[in-house]
């Protein structure tokens, strides 16, 4: 399964490469990357779930959620969501759009970006009846279309895939780790971190390493926010992921960073195996997350757990009370799912919803800041 790195490896002439060069390769290489290939990724039938594959209804909350920030800050129509996979959640969004306002809906833009040539298709397919779609396979395309963003910026799970450095703190010296072929198999090497935008980042952002702690360093991470910041005009910004805080990241459970893989819903630790046949992820700096995004213009509105947000959103008025006694009908699939995303232990308190503006007007006033649950 490492064939094609090493081959790569050997095409570009290098004995090693950084661990991000390497997860680049490994999740979206053209033709051997994990998100580009022809394979079911998402689901029973793949490597892990999303809340969004637990049932529309985790879209239908979002669309009123949406529909209130649109209305109340007067922004155009439009919607943009990063990743997408197989549009589940664009699809329960445009779907209870049409009911909460039908004149939104007809109005409303929904651009998809999504790197992965499979899951573009599978967009295509199930949205294909939603001529208010659009898809573009990355950022740049989208900017040429449309050079100055407003509206809603979406994305779940998303951050989490973008490519990030591995170093080790040992000793008062901080080491970086890269990927290198011996024996037609993959091997760490670890040398003195010579990139100065990692040492950068790690001193400004980073949290207070322990000797012989590794942590994931995001310089695309970094770079994206810019990107996304500078592209948009007038917006509201939802990014769902998991990740830990600077105060999370110092605990002694953390000392070996949060680098792991998702193949057929197994958690592999070494992220080197089944290169391009599994996921790789890491946990975003929830603390620089925010203040990147502050220094960028994207002002902090909330930051809490994805089980608190349902709820203050509106998730229970989507509990229908009257008794099915068909475990497999609509309503009951519904009932189950709205339990599921926020339950005790369930999937919704694993993830963090960070809500960002920029040049918004009454972002005190939005629903979902005014339900006190808690």
């Amino acid at each position: 399964m490492s064939v094609f790195i090493i081959e790569k490896m050997n095409e570009t002439k290098m004995e090693k490469v950084p661990f991000a060069t390497f997860m680049e390769w490994a999740l979206y290489d053209e033709t051997n990357g994990y998100y580009m290939k022809e394979k079911t990724k998402i689901g029973k039938d793949g490597d892990y779930y999303t809340a969004s594959h637990v049932h529309n209804v985790f879209g239908k909350v979002f669309a009123k959620t949406f529909y209130d920030v649109l209305t109340m800050e007067n922004l155009p129509p439009a919607i943009c969501e990063f990743g997408g996979g197989s549009g589940r959640f664009a699809y329960g969004v445009l779907e209870e759009m049409k009911t909460v306002s039908p004149k939104i809906f007809s109005q409303l833009t929904y651009i998809l970006i999504e790197a992965s040539p499979y899951h573009r298709k599978l967009q295509q397919q199930l949205l294909k009846h939603f001529p208010q779609v659009k898809i573009f396979p990355d950022l740049q395309e989208a900017k040429r279309a449309i050079p100055h963003f407003q509206g809603i910026l979406f994305s779940n799970e998303w951050f989490d895939a973008l490519p990030v450095h591995l170093v080790e703190h040992q000793d008062g010296t901080l080491y970086e780790y890269f990927v290198a072929a011996n024996n037609n198999e993959l091997v760490w090497k670890k040398e003195k971190c010579q990139n100065k935008k990692i040492l950068a980042w790690i001193e400004k952002y980073g949290p207070p390493l322990k000797n012989g702690q590794k942590i994931e360093v995001p310089l695309a991470m970094t770079a994206m926010l810019k990107e996304i910041a500078q592209w948009l005009s007038r917006a509201l910004m939802f990014t769902i992921d998991y990740g830990y805080t600077k105060e999370e990241w110092s605990m002694p459970e953390r000392m070996d960073g949060s680098l792991r893989g998702y193949y057929e819903h197994q958690l592999i630790t070494n992220p080197l195996l089944y290169a391009g046949e599994m996921d790789i992820t890491a946990h975003i700096h929830l603390d620089a997350f925010v203040q990147i995004g502050e220094e960028l213009g994207l002002k902090t509105i909330l930051s809490t757990r994805q089980d608190r947000f349902l709820l203050q959103a509106g998730i229970l008025e989507y509990l229908q009370n009257h008794f099915d006694p068909n475990p497999f009908s609509e309503q009951s699939k519904q009932n189950r799912a709205v339990r599921s995303l926020i339950m005790d232990g369930g999937i919704s308190q694993h993830f963090q919803v960070i809500v960002q503006g920029k040049n918004l007007h009454h972002a005190d006033e939005y629903p979902f800041l005014r339900r006190h649950l808690f």
